[in-house]
């Protein structure tokens, strides 16, 4: 038995299309964008052309079932509802769709009937629309490397992601004691999700019943969404040319990272340089990879053997940063798409520590974290006042070396902290849905916000006070029960405190700020996750119990963003500063009485 569909379906608005399709004399040509905006319309949208005639106007009919009784379960009928089921991953080539995650499922009945503009008359066929960017944006948060790692631990799940919290308990085998069934029983990636739709039907059938109907069903090409946001009055949403890291070699300034922190161009000069600190364990470049090299066995010259980070500091000295590397894929002929976003540390503390491995371009196809001449000082040193890094590939065929991104330049910071008031370094996550950082040094203040929850209860007794009858012996002390003295209990009654909210504040101020920088520091106003980096007992013995993924005694602790307003251009002023306010995120615990 089989239910079937009248006429056909075909993909009609996708977020991702070629020249060549039935949309190419709709939009503006070349839509064959990979990455996309998890917070931007995705539109899905099936075409329907049934029985001849059919128009927008025309309703599906149980007249137009053909084939069998409808009581045999077989024949073809008319579309009334199209079933989208939208499933993501982090690892593409998981069978789909047995193995994605089914994350949601649209059932929509057919678009508002249209005319055509020049004679009035209604379009052919039924077309179902939806958008399913609702569903992607709460799927995405964000994920950070620990600090002092070069990478995270898989490009699958991410690294401290911000996703649900799983239950860690659940164990195969007997007895209390057991195996856990996952190994990685947390939440993937939260900076990224590939997209798949599939489609299914619901027809109409001689009973006038609806039925699901079997067969013609449609799966979307893939596309990756990012956390990423556009203004209206500044930003394009086609991502392809300007975050997707690819085989294509860049002709202009438009590859690069997942970041809008203005130290990048197309040139060694640099025209505005991030300023880092040597103490810094903790930054990062993260970028969207698309592919690693469009080569399949031949001698194409686009057949990538390795990637890496490319850095030379003010000293001449060329080093590679390259952990991210080891969670590529590496198929045997490198012609593989990657589809996923990497993260890379690019602090002076991590470079410095992982200095040490000779390295030889000929033979550079180890997976060390860092590969460079041995330096014993370390590559970032006194002498050193910049350094940049770009993405560079290698090729098998010919180990031709090109650059595939913008210039990323750093600065040294060299002032010394102020006792006892250190500076305070932010993390947040940016616009691009990468992680930014800052570090802000200027007046800082600390205090606590408290309020009281008050009750009052019955007072004491004053007036009647229990006798003295202890005659000094050990069984006479024996009737005081307790310290409780009958009729004197003045200690407590009356409004009493039931509970103390209280919260850490704080406030600080950052350097003068040219236009460029302000604003690109608005985003820490303006993102929902931020951070600052906190050295602490707890975070000690992080580090002491697993120094492997917490190789640094500071940690993340979030913080919230308290201010209302801020001032980043100032004509007459020039330069501006911040006033960072920010709270914990995680309230002081205090007693309940």
């Amino acid at each position: 038995m089989a239910i079937g569909i009248n006429g056909n379906v075909s993909w009609g608005i996708v977020p991702i299309d070629g020249n060549s399709s039935n949309l190419a004399g709709t939009f503006y040509e070349y839509r064959f964008n990979n990455l996309k905006s998890a917070n931007e319309p995705l539109r899905y949208q099936i075409q329907w052309t049934g029985i001849t005639g059919l128009n927008e106007i025309t309703e599906p009919s149980k007249n137009n079932w053909t084939g069998s009784s409808p009581s045999s379960g077989t024949g073809d009928g008319d579309i009334v509802n199209v079933i989208f089921e939208v499933y993501t991953t982090t690892d593409y080539e998981r069978t789909f769709p047995e193995d994605w995650d089914l994350i949601g499922t649209i059932k929509k009945s057919r678009d508002i009937a249209n005319r055509k503009y020049n004679d009035g008359t209604p379009p052919s066929g039924h077309r179902f629309t939806v958008d399913i960017s609702r569903l992607l944006s709460d799927e995405i948060t964000y994920s950070l490397c620990p600090i002092k790692k070069g990478t995270w631990q898989s490009a699958f799940y991410g690294g401290m992601n911000g996703g649900l919290t799983m239950q860690d308990n659940v164990l195969d085998g007997g007895g209390a004691m057991g195996s856990p069934i996952s190994d990685y029983n947390v939440s993937r990636n939260g900076s990224f999700r590939n997209v798949k739709v599939k489609t299914y039907y619901e027809v109409i059938n001689g009973d006038g019943q609806i039925v699901s109907a079997t067969g013609n069903s449609k799966t979307s090409d893939l596309v990756t969404v990012i956390n990423s946001v556009n203004q209206f009055d500044k930003d394009v949403v086609y991502y392809n040319n300007k975050f997707a890291i690819s085989e294509t070699v860049p002709s202009t300034d438009s590859h690069g990272f997942m970041s809008r922190c203005p130290n990048h161009n197309n040139s060694t000069t640099p025209n505005f340089s991030k300023e880092v600190r040597m103490d810094d364990e903790a930054e990062w470049l993260y970028w969207f990879q698309r592919r690693v090299g469009v080569g399949s066995g031949s001698a194409s010259v686009n057949e990538v053997s390795r990637i890496r980070l490319h850095c030379r500091n003010s000293d001449g000295v060329t080093f590679y940063l390259k952990e991210f590397a080891s969670r590529l894929r590496k198929p045997s002929n490198y012609g593989f798409l990657q589809n996923r976003v990497c993260v890379q540390n690019v602090s002076p503390a991590y470079i410095n520590e992982n200095n040490g491995t000779t390295y030889t371009n000929a033979t550079d196809t180890s997976e060390n974290p860092l590969t460079v001449a041995a330096y014993p000082n370390g590559l970032i040193t006194a002498s050193t006042n910049h350094y940049r890094i770009y993405i560079q590939y290698v090729t098998a065929i010919g180990g031709a070396v090109t650059r595939h991104t913008h210039y990323r330049h750093y600065t040294i910071d060299r002032e010394d902290e102020k006792n006892p008031y250190a500076f305070v370094r932010f993390h947040w996550l940016n616009s691009v849905g990468g992680i930014d950082s800052y570090t802000a040094k200027r007046d800082v203040v600390e205090g606590l916000t408290i309020s009281r929850d008050v009750i009052e209860r019955k007072s004491a007794d004053r007036t009647w006070y229990q006798n003295d009858t202890n005659t000094g012996t050990l069984m006479n002390d024996s009737l005081y029960h307790s310290d409780t003295m009958r009729g004197g209990d003045i200690y407590k009654g009356g409004r009493e405190v039931s509970n103390v909210n209280a919260e850490r504040t704080q406030s600080v101020y950052t350097e003068p700020l040219n236009q460029l920088s302000a604003k690109w520091l608005e985003e820490i106003m303006l993102s929902p996750n931020v951070w600052i980096e906190k050295d602490t007992d707890a975070t000690a013995q992080g580090n002491k119990l697993n120094p492997y993924l917490r190789p640094s005694t500071k940690e993340y602790i979030p913080v919230i963003i308290t201010n209302s307003d801020i001032e980043t251009v100032n004509q007459a002023e020039g330069l501006v500063k911040f006033n960072i306010e920010y709270t914990f995120a995680h309230k002081l615990i205090t007693q309940r009485n």
